[in-house]
């Protein structure tokens, strides 16, 4: 059993997740392998994918939605799932789903989709990005919740297994 763990991540928060959710699959005997989603030519050699984004703006980042559209046909038969990140503060806002939702999901075929909290670094923003931060009063900080996450990678292990046994 091979699942690629793909993220669009703008400043490194969606990218640790993808690789936490990876180290899941692994602990849990599955080859998991993460890449960026501008990497991917062809699902060929992967039994399952986890896709993912940073959610700006209501919604996903185009490296993510690009690698949908250019892979949407190599997603019939496998197990997808899918995650967001990005609301911040507690509780964390902006709630509700990205707007570009059910366009994928419609196009996995995803099991399962789920949001996470991210993680805001003032720092790490440009220019225009501080702008908004400042200018909608968000919160700064750290906000995933790790337990949370491992728990739905685990899910996803779980469900794998008997896809991996041949059951």
């Amino acid at each position: 059993m091979k699942v690629l763990v793909s993220a669009a991540s703008r400043h490194g928060s969606t990218d640790e997740v993808a690789r936490a959710i990876a180290e899941v699959l692994t602990e849990s005997g599955i080859s998991a392998v993460v890449a960026a989603p501008e990497t991917i030519t062809s699902l060929n050699g992967f039994d399952a994918a986890v896709i993912g984004s940073a959610v700006y703006y209501g919604k996903w980042l185009d490296p993510a939605t690009k690698f949908v559209d250019r892979h949407h046909a190599e997603f019939v038969g496998r197990p997808i799932w899918l995650f967001s990140s990005g609301p911040i503060g507690d509780p964390p806002k902006p709630d509700g789903d990205p707007t570009d939702l059910p366009t994928l999901l419609e196009k996995t075929g995803a099991r399962d989709h789920r949001i996470f909290s991210g993680r805001l670094d003032k720092h790490r923003l440009n220019l225009g990005e501080r702008i908004i931060v400042r200018g909608v009063h968000a919160a700064e900080g750290d906000f995933r919740h790790w337990d949370e996450i491992r728990a739905w990678a685990r899910g996803i292990a779980e469900a794998l297994t008997p896809v991996a046994a041949g059951r």
